[in-house]
C-alpha cells in the first residue's frame, strides 16, 4: 500500500482526509508540531515531525499549503524527492510547469483542484498531470479523489476557470442560501427552518439540473407562470443585475488565481 502525506493540514486537507474511507496510510506534517499533532489525533492519522520526515515516508506528496509557501516547501524536502515519488498540488494558481521549476527534473507532478464538499464525499475535482507520471499511480490519484466526489479530466488552461466555478462558487452558493434565509425570517420563519428549506430546494433543483438534462433557463422558465408570483421574482432579479453579479464573481476569481501564477 503506498502512503500518501499531506503536507499542510488546513480545511481542504482535512475535508479530503474525512472523506478518505481508508486513513491507514495517511500522514500529516505542519508548522505548528503540537498543532499538527492535535489535527491528527482529529483525523485518526499519523504526523510527522517535519516535512522532511514525511517526504522521506511517503509516495504521494500532497501539497496542501498556500501558493506563496509551495516554493519554500519543496526546498524543505528536496532532498527527500526521488522520482519514484509523486507530488500532488492543490494549491490555486501554480501550473504544472511552475511547479517542474521548482523541483528536480523529471519529477512526476499531479494538479488537482478540490473544493470543501470533499469532506461530505462530494467535491468536485479537476485533474491533470505531467508526462513523468506514471499510468498507475495516475490512476491510483484519480481513485483517490474519486472517493471525495467527482473528478474531471481537463486541460490545464482551463484550471483558473474551474478553480472559480468550483472551487470559490461554494462561497457564493452558501451566500445565496443565507439571503434566501434572511428572507424568510423576515416573513416569520425561523432562521434554522428557513436555512433547511432554502438549502434542501437549492439541493434538488441542482439535481434535477443533473438528473433532467435539461438546460438551467428551461426549467426556471418552466416554473414560472404567465402573470404568476415567480415571474415577478426573476423580473427583480434581473432588475438587481443577478446574472451579470454572479458573472463579475466569476471573473473576479478567475483574475485573482491568475494572478497566483
Amino acid at each position: 500500500m503506498k502512503k500518501i502525506g499531506f503536507i499542510g493540514a488546513g480545511k481542504m486537507a482535512q475535508a479530503i482526509i474525512f472523506g478518505l474511507s481508508d486513513k491507514s496510510a495517511l500522514m500529516i506534517s505542519g508548522r505548528n508540531q503540537q498543532k499538527n499533532q492535535e489535527t491528527a489525533l482529529k483525523l485518526g492519522v499519523a504526523a510527522a515531525a517535519s516535512n522532511s520526515e514525511l517526504a522521506q515516508a511517503c509516495d504521494l506528496i500532497v501539497l496542501s499549503v498556500k501558493p506563496q509557501t509551495v516554493s519554500l516547501v519543496l526546498s524543505e524536502i528536496s532532498a527527500s524527492l526521488t522520482t519514484e515519488k509523486t507530488l500532488i498540488s492543490i494549491a490555486a494558481g501554480l501550473d504544472l510547469q511552475s511547479l517542474s521549476d521548482m523541483t528536480a527534473p523529471n519529477q512526476p507532478i499531479v494538479r488537482v483542484m478540490p473544493n470543501v464538499n470533499a469532506a461530505i464525499q462530494q467535491s468536485t475535482s479537476a485533474i491533470v498531470r505531467n508526462e513523468q507520471v506514471s499510468d498507475s499511480n495516475y490512476q491510483l490519484i484519480k481513485s483517490l479523489f474519486e472517493q471525495v466526489g467527482s473528478i474531471h479530466e481537463i486541460a490545464e488552461k482551463d484550471f483558473s476557470c474551474f478553480s472559480a466555478l468550483s472551487g470559490s462558487s461554494p462561497a457564493f452558493i452558501y451566500m445565496f442560501i443565507d439571503a434566501m434565509a434572511r428572507a424568510g425570517v423576515r416573513y416569520g420563519l425561523s432562521k434554522e427552518l428557513a436555512t433547511r428549506i432554502s438549502a434542501e430546494t437549492l439541493a434538488a433543483s441542482a439535481q434535477n439540473v443533473l438528473k433532467s438534462g435539461e438546460h438551467p433557463q428551461a426549467l426556471a422558465d418552466s416554473v414560472a407562470s404567465p402573470a404568476g408570483t415567480t415571474i415577478e421574482g426573476i423580473v427583480a432579479l434581473e432588475n438587481h443585475n443577478f446574472n451579470a453579479a454572479v458573472i463579475s464573481a466569476i471573473e473576479a476569481t478567475i483574475k485573482k488565481e491568475e494572478s497566483l501564477s
